[in-house]
């Protein structure tokens, strides 16, 4: 027997408020730095990936919208959508691990896009991975996101992270709409 399908329409990006910085800090930490799920970097970097100032800062951040979705009273993901002249910066996206690899992940992406380009009336998606996710990044390049030939060294001083590898980097990956 084939599981319920999912109803996506339960999945509404709302509008963060501060008071929910440590929820969204735990669930981006637990995403990327956790034991479980596909997104995690665990191998690659060790320490938090964000921190509850940071969020807060992102919440209030006048160019931007931090958006969570809520399910079932836990905090389902999260995703940040930043103006920068034409162009909307998406970062914190989040998925909480036991609801990855449901398509989850693909519909929260497309909302934020639909309101970057409806509501912010952007040309182009911008965003960064580390580079040597190469299942991170091809799960972008399904969704429209191309390589800009854009790399950087690990970005130590965000403290987001320390590298467990040698040569660890950041790309940027754009979609022009």
């Amino acid at each position: 027997m084939s599981p319920d399908p999912i109803d996506f329409s339960r999945f509404r990006l709302e509008k963060a408020k501060p008071n929910q910085s440590s929820k969204i800090c735990g669930l981006i930490n637990l995403t990327y730095r956790g034991e479980v799920g596909w997104t995690r970097e665990t191998h690659i970097v060790q320490g938090n990936r964000t921190n509850r100032h940071e969020i807060e800062a992102a919440i209030i951040n006048p160019d931007a919208h931090f958006f969570v979705v809520n399910q079932n009273r836990r905090l389902a993901s999260c995703i940040y959508v930043e103006k920068q002249e034409n162009s909307a910066y998406i970062g914190f996206f989040s998925v909480h691990p036991s609801l990855q690899g449901k398509g989850i992940g693909k519909y929260i992406l497309k909302q934020a896009e639909t309101f970057a380009l409806t509501k912010l009336s952007t040309k182009k998606y911008i965003m960064f991975v580390v580079s040597q996710r190469s299942e991170l990044i091809a799960f972008y390049e399904r969704r429209g996101y191309a390589r800009s030939g854009k790399i950087e060294a690990y970005p130590l001083h965000l403290d987001i992270g320390v590298p467990k590898v040698d040569g660890l980097t950041i790309e940027y990956l754009e979609k022009n709409v």
